[in-house]
């Protein structure tokens, strides 16, 4: 007759007043061995990935407990089980238990189930909730705002050299909530975030950095107009990094959770870094990749909007770019923007068009021309280059509006599976 192997635990409550009776009663609990009392959630994680046990014990409130760190236990075979704080309501307690990915949650007042709570997970596949338990966050996003389908979200993305990525993204935006569009921009650069300036927005919070917390905790979806700056009727803005050495405080998943709870108020316009760059070291625990921002922003774009130069060094860049994109995986329509073409050049559209087709297939093509004195003033005043009245400029970011807004949108689910497969 076999013996079965003991469940073992891991155990990080971050200091709880329920930590001492939690290992008391695993402690005299037949066929439950606590492997570890884990200091924080980072100890958990590094424990977790040895494969050496079965169930975590978490703190419901422990800080640094997020989605990312749950998918990471289920990724090494753990179940989790949350403790609540007797503060905590019950239906609160469910619902952020469930948006982090963890099936079963406890009371502070109900720690006597706890060992049979931990002896059931076992059991269980170390898998997300069903769906059917998961909280409805875009319907929750979308309260109050307009009826109708989700909005698109465009990718703002080009090669380094700098052709424009954050003024086309400005003025796309723009462009959208002129047009009586619900539209959020996005600032998603993890080196040179920029929009903040651009539009002189002098409030030094960063609204990236507060929807990464809000959706770590599961909250970003109640409260998701706390991110936002208003700059006008239709049109609000979610601030960058405010320096490029904190992307890491911006979890794996969490600009996928942003731009899924944007989308549902209405259209999404994302500036992107250039660089598609792996980081060898980001499947070492829970540490986030380096460009990961711009990768998420591109998996999850309904389309690309891809900016070069049409210059020479431009066109070559641009060309390395568009199969580099592929490359990555990102499988969204791509639409190139040709900005800042300028008759000196030498070029006429029609020949610079020949040179870029034939890269990879693209969903449109469109110039924009250079128009030096419009972006100069808008930048000098803190204000989009259509704030400055109808031109050349204006008129083509009107067109690649509509070319846009008449493409088909692709389904979420496509979007996710996509993530899916690259992973």
């Amino acid at each position: 007759m076999s013996v079965r192997a003991p469940v073992v635990v891991l155990v990080v409550a971050a200091g709880a007043a329920w930590e001492s009776r939690a290992m008391t009663l695993l402690g005299e609990t037949t066929g439950v061995v606590v492997l570890k009392r884990c200091v924080d959630v980072d100890d958990l994680l590094a424990v977790a990935s040895a494969g050496q046990a079965d169930v975590a014990v978490v703190g419901l409130d422990a800080p640094g407990l997020d989605g990312p760190a749950i998918e990471h236990l289920r990724a090494h075979g753990v179940r989790a089980v949350a403790v609540a704080a007797r503060t905590t309501p019950a239906d609160a307690a469910r619902l952020h238990a469930v948006r982090l990915g963890i099936a079963s949650v406890l009371g502070e007042d109900g720690l006597e189930d706890l060992p049979g709570a931990v002896l059931a997970a076992r059991e269980q596949p170390p898998t997300q909730p069903a769906a059917e338990d998961l909280p409805d966050d875009r319907g929750d996003a979308a309260a109050g705002s307009a009826p109708g389908r989700p909005g698109r979200i465009v990718a703002v993305w080009g090669p380094a050299g700098a052709p424009g990525r954050s003024t086309v993204a400005v003025g796309l935006a723009a462009e959208l909530a002129r047009r009586g569009l619900r539209t959020v921009l996005v600032d998603a650069d993890p080196q040179a975030a920029s929009i903040s300036q651009q539009l002189g927005i002098l409030d030094e919070v960063s609204g990236l950095l507060a929807a990464a917390r809000l959706a770590a905790a599961g909250q970003l979806a109640d409260r998701f107009a706390t991110v936002q700056r208003s700059i006008g009727a239709d049109l609000s803005v979610i601030t960058g990094l405010p320096r490029p050495d904190r992307w890491t405080e911006v979890r794996p998943g969490a600009l996928e959770v942003l731009l899924d709870v944007a989308r549902a108020a209405g259209q999404v316009v994302v500036d992107t870094g250039a660089s598609l760059e792996s980081d060898p070291l980001a499947d070492v625990g829970p540490r986030p990749a380096r460009h990961q921002l711009t990768l998420a922003a591109l998996e999850s774009a309904d389309e690309v909007v891809v900016v070069g130069a049409p210059d020479p060094v431009g066109l070559a860049r641009l060309a390395r770019a568009l199969v580099e994109l592929r490359e990555n995986g990102v499988t969204a329509p791509l639409r190139v923007v040709l900005n800042r073409m300028r008759p000196t050049l030498g070029w006429s559209e029609r020949e610079v068009a020949s040179m870029v087709a034939g890269f990879v297939p693209l969903a449109g093509l469109h110039f924009l021309p250079e128009d030096r004195a419009a972006t100069d003033r808008a930048l000098l005043t803190g204000r989009t280059f259509l704030d400055g009245g109808d031109s050349a400029l204006t008129r083509g970011v009107g067109a690649l509006a509509d070319a846009l807004l008449g493409a088909p949108a692709r389904s979420v689910r496509t979007r996710r599976a996509g993530r899916a497969r690259r992973r």
